[in-house]
Protein backbone atom coordinates (compact mmCIF):
# COMPACT_ATOMS: atom_id res chain seq x y z
CA UNK A 1 0.00 0.00 0.00
CA UNK A 2 1.38 3.41 -0.84
CA UNK A 3 1.00 6.18 1.53
CA UNK A 4 1.19 10.35 0.79
CA UNK A 5 1.75 12.96 2.59
CA UNK A 6 0.50 15.46 -0.03
CA UNK A 7 -2.59 17.42 1.82
CA UNK A 8 -5.91 16.27 0.83
CA UNK A 9 -6.70 19.81 -0.59
CA UNK A 10 -3.61 21.25 -2.46
CA UNK A 11 -5.13 24.38 -3.72
CA UNK A 12 -7.78 25.27 -0.93
CA UNK A 13 -6.83 28.96 -0.29
CA UNK A 14 -4.79 29.70 -3.59
CA UNK A 15 -2.61 32.13 -1.47
CA UNK A 16 -0.81 35.44 -3.75
CA UNK A 17 1.23 37.05 -1.12
CA UNK A 18 2.26 40.07 -2.28
CA UNK A 19 3.32 41.47 1.88
CA UNK A 20 6.24 38.60 1.56
CA UNK A 21 7.03 39.43 -2.34
CA UNK A 22 7.18 42.67 -2.12
CA UNK A 23 8.35 43.85 1.45
CA UNK A 24 11.45 41.71 2.35
CA UNK A 25 12.94 43.42 5.01
CA UNK A 26 9.64 44.11 6.54
CA UNK A 27 8.77 40.47 8.51
CA UNK A 28 10.74 37.66 9.93
CA UNK A 29 9.76 34.36 7.96
CA UNK A 30 8.50 32.59 11.04
CA UNK A 31 6.63 28.86 10.71
CA UNK A 32 3.60 28.63 13.55
CA UNK A 33 3.67 26.24 16.10
CA UNK A 34 2.51 22.89 15.94
CA UNK A 35 0.05 22.08 18.92
CA UNK A 36 -0.69 18.23 20.83
CA UNK A 37 -4.56 18.13 19.97
CA UNK A 38 -5.95 20.57 17.66
CA UNK A 39 -9.52 20.78 17.88
CA UNK A 40 -12.06 22.92 15.92
CA UNK A 41 -14.35 24.95 17.80
CA UNK A 42 -16.23 26.39 15.13
CA UNK A 43 -15.84 27.60 11.04
CA UNK A 44 -17.07 30.83 9.84
CA UNK A 45 -18.67 29.52 6.91
CA UNK A 46 -20.23 32.53 5.35
CA UNK A 47 -16.78 34.45 5.53
CA UNK A 48 -14.90 30.68 4.24
CA UNK A 49 -17.96 31.34 0.90
CA UNK A 50 -16.95 35.22 0.78
CA UNK A 51 -13.15 33.86 0.43
CA UNK A 52 -14.44 31.70 -2.17
CA UNK A 53 -12.86 28.46 0.24
CA UNK A 54 -14.24 25.46 0.46
CA UNK A 55 -16.44 25.35 4.27
CA UNK A 56 -16.14 21.55 4.39
CA UNK A 57 -13.27 21.18 3.32
CA UNK A 58 -12.26 23.57 6.52
CA UNK A 59 -14.16 21.87 8.64
CA UNK A 60 -11.71 19.14 9.28
CA UNK A 61 -9.24 17.57 10.69
CA UNK A 62 -7.14 19.50 7.95
CA UNK A 63 -8.71 22.27 8.92
CA UNK A 64 -7.74 22.20 12.62
CA UNK A 65 -3.95 21.05 12.07
CA UNK A 66 -3.99 24.51 9.60
CA UNK A 67 -5.29 26.63 11.37
CA UNK A 68 -3.99 25.59 15.02
CA UNK A 69 -0.61 26.16 13.22
CA UNK A 70 -0.07 22.82 13.30
CA UNK A 71 0.49 22.31 9.20
CA UNK A 72 1.13 24.96 6.71
CA UNK A 73 -1.00 24.77 3.52
CA UNK A 74 0.88 24.76 0.19
CA UNK A 75 1.07 28.40 -0.83
CA UNK A 76 1.70 30.15 1.81
CA UNK A 77 4.41 31.80 3.13
CA UNK A 78 4.43 32.37 6.92
CA UNK A 79 5.58 35.51 8.44
CA UNK A 80 5.80 37.82 11.62
CA UNK A 81 5.23 41.42 10.24
CA UNK A 82 7.86 44.06 12.12
CA UNK A 83 5.94 47.07 13.65
CA UNK A 84 6.17 49.28 16.53
CA UNK A 85 3.67 51.79 18.50
CA UNK A 86 2.61 54.36 21.13
CA UNK A 87 0.62 52.34 23.81
CA UNK A 88 -1.19 53.91 26.02
CA UNK A 89 1.28 57.53 24.85
CA UNK A 90 4.70 55.60 25.75
CA UNK A 91 6.46 54.50 22.06
CA UNK A 92 7.84 51.03 22.14
CA UNK A 93 9.84 51.21 19.10
CA UNK A 94 9.83 47.63 18.36
CA UNK A 95 6.58 45.66 18.86
CA UNK A 96 5.53 43.11 15.87
CA UNK A 97 3.79 40.17 15.93
CA UNK A 98 4.59 38.58 19.30
CA UNK A 99 2.00 35.59 18.72
CA UNK A 100 0.82 36.26 15.20
CA UNK A 101 1.60 35.02 12.18
CA UNK A 102 0.74 35.98 8.40
CA UNK A 103 -0.07 32.77 6.47
CA UNK A 104 -0.86 34.94 3.25
CA UNK A 105 -3.03 36.36 0.79
CA UNK A 106 -5.98 35.24 -1.19
CA UNK A 107 -8.55 36.98 -3.31
CA UNK A 108 -12.24 37.03 -2.08
CA UNK A 109 -15.44 36.27 -4.59
CA UNK A 110 -15.52 40.80 -5.24
CA UNK A 111 -11.66 40.23 -6.08
CA UNK A 112 -10.50 41.88 -2.93
CA UNK A 113 -7.21 40.93 -1.18
CA UNK A 114 -7.73 39.74 2.16
CA UNK A 115 -4.68 38.53 4.85
CA UNK A 116 -5.42 35.01 6.69
CA UNK A 117 -3.48 34.99 9.80
CA UNK A 118 -3.16 33.18 12.93
CA UNK A 119 -3.10 34.56 16.13
CA UNK A 120 -2.39 32.72 19.33
CA UNK A 121 0.35 30.39 17.19
CA UNK A 122 3.61 30.26 19.63
CA UNK A 123 6.11 32.20 20.29
CA UNK A 124 8.24 34.40 17.03
CA UNK A 125 11.31 36.53 16.59
CA UNK A 126 8.62 39.66 18.08
CA UNK A 127 7.34 37.77 21.57
CA UNK A 128 9.61 39.83 24.18
CA UNK A 129 9.35 36.88 26.48
CA UNK A 130 5.86 36.26 26.03
CA UNK A 131 4.92 32.61 25.49
CA UNK A 132 2.60 33.29 22.35
CA UNK A 133 -0.48 31.82 22.82
CA UNK A 134 -3.92 32.50 23.71
CA UNK A 135 -6.98 31.10 25.66
CA UNK A 136 -10.36 29.67 24.67
CA UNK A 137 -12.08 32.54 26.09
CA UNK A 138 -10.84 36.06 24.31
CA UNK A 139 -10.43 33.83 21.07
CA UNK A 140 -14.14 32.97 21.40
CA UNK A 141 -14.76 36.87 22.15
CA UNK A 142 -13.47 38.48 19.42
CA UNK A 143 -14.94 35.95 17.29
CA UNK A 144 -18.41 37.29 19.11
CA UNK A 145 -17.73 40.92 19.02
CA UNK A 146 -15.88 40.86 15.15
CA UNK A 147 -19.02 39.34 13.63
CA UNK A 148 -21.10 41.68 15.58
CA UNK A 149 -19.61 44.56 14.50
CA UNK A 150 -20.11 43.35 10.78
CA UNK A 151 -23.69 42.90 11.31
CA UNK A 152 -24.12 46.05 12.35
CA UNK A 153 -22.27 46.94 9.20
CA UNK A 154 -18.93 48.32 10.71
CA UNK A 155 -15.60 47.80 8.54
CA UNK A 156 -14.02 45.15 11.23
CA UNK A 157 -11.71 42.22 10.43
CA UNK A 158 -13.49 38.83 11.13
CA UNK A 159 -12.75 35.44 12.25
CA UNK A 160 -12.68 32.49 10.08
CA UNK A 161 -11.92 29.71 13.02
CA UNK A 162 -11.15 28.61 16.11
CA UNK A 163 -9.45 25.52 17.13
CA UNK A 164 -8.92 24.32 21.02
CA UNK A 165 -5.02 23.17 21.01
CA UNK A 166 -4.94 21.11 23.32
CA UNK A 167 -2.74 22.65 26.07
CA UNK A 168 -3.06 24.72 29.00
CA UNK A 169 -2.06 28.24 28.70
CA UNK A 170 -1.01 29.71 32.14
CA UNK A 171 -2.94 33.24 32.74
CA UNK A 172 -3.48 33.76 36.10
CA UNK A 173 -4.58 30.56 35.98
CA UNK A 174 -4.60 27.65 33.73
CA UNK A 175 -6.56 27.92 30.96
CA UNK A 176 -7.33 26.02 27.63
CA UNK A 177 -5.62 27.06 24.93
CA UNK A 178 -6.41 27.80 21.28
CA UNK A 179 -5.77 29.62 18.19
CA UNK A 180 -7.86 32.28 16.27
CA UNK A 181 -7.43 32.41 12.08
CA UNK A 182 -7.97 36.48 11.53
CA UNK A 183 -9.40 37.75 8.12
CA UNK A 184 -8.56 41.06 7.00
CA UNK A 185 -8.04 43.98 4.40
CA UNK A 186 -4.22 43.94 5.47
CA UNK A 187 -2.59 43.63 8.83
CA UNK A 188 -0.67 46.95 8.13
CA UNK A 189 -1.15 49.65 11.05
CA UNK A 190 0.22 52.86 11.81
CA UNK A 191 3.00 50.99 13.98
CA UNK A 192 4.26 49.30 11.10
CA UNK A 193 5.07 52.76 9.67
CA UNK A 194 6.53 53.97 12.77
CA UNK A 195 8.92 51.03 13.15
CA UNK A 196 11.08 52.23 9.81
CA UNK A 197 10.44 56.14 10.51
CA UNK A 198 11.98 55.29 13.75
CA UNK A 199 14.95 54.13 12.41
CA UNK A 200 14.84 56.84 9.48
CA UNK A 201 14.57 54.06 6.71
CA UNK A 202 13.22 56.53 4.62
CA UNK A 203 13.36 53.86 1.09
CA UNK A 204 11.39 51.70 3.55
CA UNK A 205 8.47 53.43 4.09
CA UNK A 206 8.61 54.95 0.63
CA UNK A 207 7.96 51.19 -0.31
CA UNK A 208 5.22 50.60 2.51
CA UNK A 209 3.10 53.64 1.37
CA UNK A 210 3.42 52.57 -1.93
CA UNK A 211 2.51 49.43 -1.25
CA UNK A 212 -0.63 50.51 0.95
CA UNK A 213 -1.59 52.98 -2.13
CA UNK A 214 -1.51 50.39 -4.39
CA UNK A 215 -3.41 47.50 -2.03
CA UNK A 216 -5.99 50.31 -0.38
CA UNK A 217 -6.46 53.18 -2.42
CA UNK A 218 -4.54 52.77 -5.99
CA UNK A 219 -6.32 56.19 -7.29
CA UNK A 220 -3.61 57.57 -6.00
CA UNK A 221 -1.05 55.57 -8.10
CA UNK A 222 1.66 57.38 -9.89
CA UNK A 223 0.36 61.00 -8.36
CA UNK A 224 2.67 63.80 -7.34
CA UNK A 225 1.13 64.44 -4.41
CA UNK A 226 0.13 60.45 -3.44
CA UNK A 227 1.68 60.40 0.49
CA UNK A 228 -0.44 63.40 1.24
CA UNK A 229 -3.29 61.82 -0.74
CA UNK A 230 -2.86 58.57 1.01
CA UNK A 231 -2.77 60.54 4.59
CA UNK A 232 -5.81 62.16 3.50
CA UNK A 233 -7.41 58.33 2.58
CA UNK A 234 -7.06 57.02 6.00
CA UNK A 235 -7.86 60.41 7.73
CA UNK A 236 -11.19 59.95 6.27
CA UNK A 237 -11.57 55.91 6.80
CA UNK A 238 -10.80 56.68 10.44
CA UNK A 239 -13.24 59.29 10.55
CA UNK A 240 -16.10 57.43 9.66
CA UNK A 241 -15.11 54.43 11.38
CA UNK A 242 -14.88 56.08 15.16
CA UNK A 243 -18.25 57.80 14.02
CA UNK A 244 -19.42 54.66 13.88
CA UNK A 245 -18.15 52.91 16.99
CA UNK A 246 -19.84 56.17 19.26
CA UNK A 247 -23.36 55.54 17.48
CA UNK A 248 -23.33 51.94 18.62
CA UNK A 249 -21.47 52.09 21.90
CA UNK A 250 -18.42 50.21 20.84
CA UNK A 251 -15.94 51.05 23.07
CA UNK A 252 -12.25 49.63 21.29
CA UNK A 253 -10.55 49.59 24.67
CA UNK A 254 -6.54 49.72 23.85
CA UNK A 255 -6.20 52.26 20.90
CA UNK A 256 -2.32 51.88 20.74
CA UNK A 257 -0.93 52.97 17.58
CA UNK A 258 -0.40 49.20 16.42
CA UNK A 259 -3.94 48.65 16.92
CA UNK A 260 -4.83 51.28 14.38
CA UNK A 261 -5.22 49.73 10.64
CA UNK A 262 -4.77 51.78 7.64
CA UNK A 263 -7.60 49.93 6.36
CA UNK A 264 -10.30 51.57 8.02
CA UNK A 265 -10.85 47.69 9.53
CA UNK A 266 -11.40 47.46 13.46
CA UNK A 267 -8.90 45.37 14.75
CA UNK A 268 -7.75 43.98 17.70
CA UNK A 269 -10.63 42.57 19.84
CA UNK A 270 -8.79 42.46 23.19
CA UNK A 271 -10.01 44.92 26.05
CA UNK A 272 -13.04 45.83 24.44
CA UNK A 273 -16.87 46.33 25.18
CA UNK A 274 -20.25 47.53 24.50
CA UNK A 275 -21.45 50.24 26.81
CA UNK A 276 -24.92 49.67 28.27
CA UNK A 277 -25.39 52.81 30.74
CA UNK A 278 -25.02 55.82 28.80
CA UNK A 279 -21.72 57.10 30.15
CA UNK A 280 -19.39 58.70 28.01
CA UNK A 281 -16.62 58.09 30.91
CA UNK A 282 -16.98 54.59 30.62
CA UNK A 283 -13.66 52.52 30.60
CA UNK A 284 -14.15 48.78 30.77
CA UNK A 285 -10.49 47.64 30.15
CA UNK A 286 -8.39 46.72 32.99
CA UNK A 287 -5.09 48.08 31.97
CA UNK A 288 -6.52 51.50 30.87
CA UNK A 289 -6.42 53.19 34.54
CA UNK A 290 -6.44 56.42 33.36
CA UNK A 291 -8.95 56.22 31.50
CA UNK A 292 -7.27 57.63 28.06
CA UNK A 293 -9.74 54.67 26.07
CA UNK A 294 -12.52 55.88 27.60
CA UNK A 295 -15.61 55.62 25.36
CA UNK A 296 -15.75 59.46 25.18
CA UNK A 297 -12.03 60.03 24.38
CA UNK A 298 -11.54 57.56 21.17
CA UNK A 299 -12.14 60.54 18.67
CA UNK A 300 -9.40 62.64 20.21
CA UNK A 301 -7.27 59.56 20.38
CA UNK A 302 -8.30 58.56 16.68
CA UNK A 303 -6.85 62.37 15.47
CA UNK A 304 -3.60 62.07 17.95
CA UNK A 305 -2.95 58.39 16.09
CA UNK A 306 -3.10 60.00 13.10
CA UNK A 307 -1.00 62.81 13.88
CA UNK A 308 1.58 59.75 14.61
CA UNK A 309 0.54 58.11 11.20
CA UNK A 310 1.29 61.70 9.69
CA UNK A 311 4.88 62.36 11.16
CA UNK A 312 5.83 59.24 9.34
CA UNK A 313 4.88 60.51 5.94
CA UNK A 314 6.87 64.14 6.53
CA UNK A 315 9.89 63.09 4.42
CA UNK A 316 7.27 61.57 1.75
CA UNK A 317 5.32 64.74 1.29
CA UNK A 318 7.92 67.38 0.04
CA UNK A 319 11.47 65.90 0.65
CA UNK A 320 12.59 68.65 -0.31
CA UNK A 321 11.01 71.19 2.09
CA UNK A 322 10.57 69.86 5.96
CA UNK A 323 8.56 73.14 6.46
CA UNK A 324 6.16 72.36 3.60
CA UNK A 325 5.16 68.36 4.71
CA UNK A 326 4.81 69.86 8.44
CA UNK A 327 2.22 72.44 6.80
CA UNK A 328 0.27 69.85 4.22
CA UNK A 329 0.27 67.01 6.97
CA UNK A 330 -1.09 69.34 9.69
CA UNK A 331 -3.98 70.70 7.56
CA UNK A 332 -4.68 67.17 6.73
CA UNK A 333 -4.84 66.21 10.80
CA UNK A 334 -6.86 69.50 11.81
CA UNK A 335 -9.35 68.58 9.07
CA UNK A 336 -10.42 65.40 11.33
CA UNK A 337 -13.08 66.56 13.96
CA UNK A 338 -14.71 67.88 10.99
CA UNK A 339 -14.45 64.79 9.18
CA UNK A 340 -15.48 62.98 12.19
CA UNK A 341 -18.49 65.40 13.13
CA UNK A 342 -19.78 65.02 9.47
CA UNK A 343 -19.86 61.20 10.04
CA UNK A 344 -20.97 61.36 13.76
CA UNK A 345 -24.41 63.39 12.61
CA UNK A 346 -24.99 61.65 9.78
CA UNK A 347 -25.15 58.79 12.20
CA UNK A 348 -27.13 60.68 14.63
CA UNK A 349 -29.52 61.86 11.82
CA UNK A 350 -30.26 58.11 10.94
CA UNK A 351 -30.69 57.01 14.46
CA UNK A 352 -33.42 59.88 15.46
CA UNK A 353 -34.94 59.08 11.70
CA UNK A 354 -34.36 61.52 10.12
CA UNK A 355 -33.92 62.35 6.12
CA UNK A 356 -33.09 65.50 5.66
CA UNK A 357 -30.72 68.05 7.34
CA UNK A 358 -31.49 71.10 9.51
CA UNK A 359 -28.80 73.11 11.26
CA UNK A 360 -30.33 72.39 14.32
CA UNK A 361 -29.84 68.38 13.93
CA UNK A 362 -26.75 68.54 16.52
CA UNK A 363 -28.69 70.06 19.14
CA UNK A 364 -31.28 67.73 19.01
CA UNK A 365 -28.84 64.88 19.27
CA UNK A 366 -26.38 66.23 21.77
CA UNK A 367 -30.05 67.08 24.25
CA UNK A 368 -30.92 63.49 23.52
CA UNK A 369 -27.20 62.18 24.74
CA UNK A 370 -27.20 64.28 27.97
CA UNK A 371 -31.03 63.13 28.91
CA UNK A 372 -29.17 59.31 28.61
CA UNK A 373 -26.13 60.36 30.44
CA UNK A 374 -28.34 61.66 33.68
CA UNK A 375 -29.84 58.80 34.14
CA UNK A 376 -27.08 56.30 32.57
CA UNK A 377 -29.76 54.92 30.18
CA UNK A 378 -29.34 52.42 28.39
CA UNK A 379 -27.73 52.88 25.30
CA UNK A 380 -29.05 50.21 22.89
CA UNK A 381 -32.62 50.33 24.14
CA UNK A 382 -33.17 53.94 24.66
CA UNK A 383 -32.60 54.26 20.85
CA UNK A 384 -34.42 51.07 19.96
CA UNK A 385 -37.69 52.34 22.21
CA UNK A 386 -37.74 56.22 20.67
CA UNK A 387 -38.26 53.83 17.23
CA UNK A 388 -40.99 52.74 18.99
CA UNK A 389 -42.03 56.19 19.83
CA UNK A 390 -42.17 57.37 16.24
CA UNK A 391 -45.18 55.59 15.80
CA UNK A 392 -46.91 56.94 19.37
CA UNK A 393 -46.36 54.40 21.25
CA UNK A 394 -43.71 56.08 23.90
CA UNK A 395 -44.84 53.91 27.01
CA UNK A 396 -41.44 51.01 26.34
CA UNK A 397 -39.07 54.46 26.02
CA UNK A 398 -40.91 56.38 29.18
CA UNK A 399 -39.94 52.98 31.41
CA UNK A 400 -36.46 53.88 30.91
CA UNK A 401 -36.52 57.62 32.00
CA UNK A 402 -38.85 56.77 34.89
CA UNK A 403 -37.22 59.78 36.94
CA UNK A 404 -36.58 62.17 34.29
CA UNK A 405 -39.11 65.35 33.66
CA UNK A 406 -36.96 65.67 30.62
CA UNK A 407 -38.04 63.84 28.13
CA UNK A 408 -41.23 64.97 26.75
CA UNK A 409 -40.01 68.16 26.38
CA UNK A 410 -37.77 66.80 24.31
CA UNK A 411 -39.73 64.48 22.56
CA UNK A 412 -41.73 67.34 21.73
CA UNK A 413 -39.20 68.86 20.27
CA UNK A 414 -38.17 65.64 18.10
CA UNK A 415 -41.43 65.66 16.72
CA UNK A 416 -41.58 68.99 15.78
CA UNK A 417 -38.76 68.42 14.14
CA UNK A 418 -39.86 64.65 12.20
CA UNK A 419 -42.85 66.81 10.94
CA UNK A 420 -40.90 68.85 8.87
CA UNK A 421 -40.36 66.12 6.83
CA UNK A 422 -42.46 63.73 4.22
CA UNK A 423 -41.71 60.57 6.14
CA UNK A 424 -45.11 58.78 7.18
CA UNK A 425 -44.59 57.56 11.02
CA UNK A 426 -44.74 54.12 9.93
CA UNK A 427 -41.71 54.62 7.48
CA UNK A 428 -40.01 56.22 10.13
CA UNK A 429 -40.16 53.65 12.51
CA UNK A 430 -39.02 51.01 10.17
CA UNK A 431 -35.84 52.97 8.96
CA UNK A 432 -34.95 53.83 12.71
CA UNK A 433 -35.24 49.77 13.54
CA UNK A 434 -32.77 49.51 10.50
CA UNK A 435 -30.20 51.64 12.17
CA UNK A 436 -30.56 51.31 15.89
CA UNK A 437 -30.09 47.45 17.17
CA UNK A 438 -32.21 45.09 19.46
CA UNK A 439 -29.24 42.97 20.55
CA UNK A 440 -25.54 43.80 20.76
CA UNK A 441 -23.22 41.34 22.95
CA UNK A 442 -23.87 42.39 26.34
CA UNK A 443 -21.03 42.03 28.53
CA UNK A 444 -23.22 39.50 31.11
CA UNK A 445 -24.16 37.15 28.18
CA UNK A 446 -20.55 37.26 26.63
CA UNK A 447 -19.25 35.93 29.95
CA UNK A 448 -21.52 33.68 30.46
CA UNK A 449 -21.11 32.42 27.09
CA UNK A 450 -17.05 32.06 27.40
CA UNK A 451 -16.84 30.86 30.95
CA UNK A 452 -19.58 27.96 29.69
CA UNK A 453 -16.82 26.88 26.76
CA UNK A 454 -13.96 27.40 28.59
CA UNK A 455 -15.18 25.98 32.02
CA UNK A 456 -16.92 23.36 30.70
CA UNK A 457 -16.38 22.90 27.21
CA UNK A 458 -20.00 24.03 26.18
CA UNK A 459 -20.78 25.98 23.38
CA UNK A 460 -24.49 26.28 23.26
CA UNK A 461 -24.52 29.70 25.25
CA UNK A 462 -21.99 30.94 22.55
CA UNK A 463 -24.00 29.88 19.32
CA UNK A 464 -27.06 31.07 21.18
CA UNK A 465 -25.70 34.45 21.41
CA UNK A 466 -24.34 34.76 18.11
CA UNK A 467 -27.51 33.88 16.40
CA UNK A 468 -28.88 36.83 18.24
CA UNK A 469 -26.19 39.32 17.40
CA UNK A 470 -25.72 38.39 13.99
CA UNK A 471 -29.04 39.14 13.29
CA UNK A 472 -29.08 42.66 15.38
CA UNK A 473 -32.03 44.19 14.05
CA UNK A 474 -34.67 41.90 14.29
CA UNK A 475 -36.43 41.78 17.24
CA UNK A 476 -37.37 37.82 17.85
CA UNK A 477 -39.83 36.43 20.04
CA UNK A 478 -37.89 34.00 23.02
CA UNK A 479 -34.90 36.66 22.95
CA UNK A 480 -36.06 38.88 25.38
CA UNK A 481 -33.34 38.09 27.97
CA UNK A 482 -30.32 39.34 25.43
CA UNK A 483 -31.85 43.05 25.25
CA UNK A 484 -31.41 43.03 29.31
CA UNK A 485 -28.81 45.11 31.12
CA UNK A 486 -26.78 43.79 33.01
CA UNK A 487 -27.47 44.74 36.70
CA UNK A 488 -25.70 48.16 37.94
CA UNK A 489 -23.27 46.01 40.56
CA UNK A 490 -22.04 43.62 37.42
CA UNK A 491 -21.59 46.44 35.69
CA UNK A 492 -19.86 48.45 37.90
CA UNK A 493 -16.88 46.12 38.73
CA UNK A 494 -17.04 44.61 35.24
CA UNK A 495 -13.51 44.83 33.12
CA UNK A 496 -12.29 43.04 30.16
CA UNK A 497 -8.67 41.79 29.45
CA UNK A 498 -6.20 42.08 26.55
CA UNK A 499 -5.98 38.32 26.67
CA UNK A 500 -2.16 38.01 26.51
Amino acid sequence: MVTSNAPPYPDLFRFDNTYARDLQGFYVPWTPTAVPAPHLLRINESLAYDLDIDAGALNSDYGARIFSGSEVPGGATPLAQAYAGHQFGGFAPQLGDGRAVLLGEVLDRRGQRRDIALKGSGRTAFSRGGDGKAAVGPMLREYLISEAMHALGIPTTRVLAVVKTGEQVIRERPLPGAVLARVAASHVRVGTFQFFAARGERDKLRMLADYVIARHDPQLKGLEDRYLGLLRAVTERQASLIAQWMCVGFIHGVMNTDNMALSGETIDYGPCAFMEGFNPATVFSSIDRGGRYAYGNQPEIAAWNLARFAETLLPLIDPKSPERSIQLATEVIQRFPELYGKYWLKGMRAKLGLTTANEDDLDLASEWLALLEQQRTDYTLAWRRLADAATGDIGPLASLFAKSKSLPSWLDRWRRRTAKESTSPENRQQAMRLVNPIYIPRNQRVEEALSAASDRGDLSLFEQLLAAITRPFEERPGLEHYTEPASPEFTEGYQTFCGT
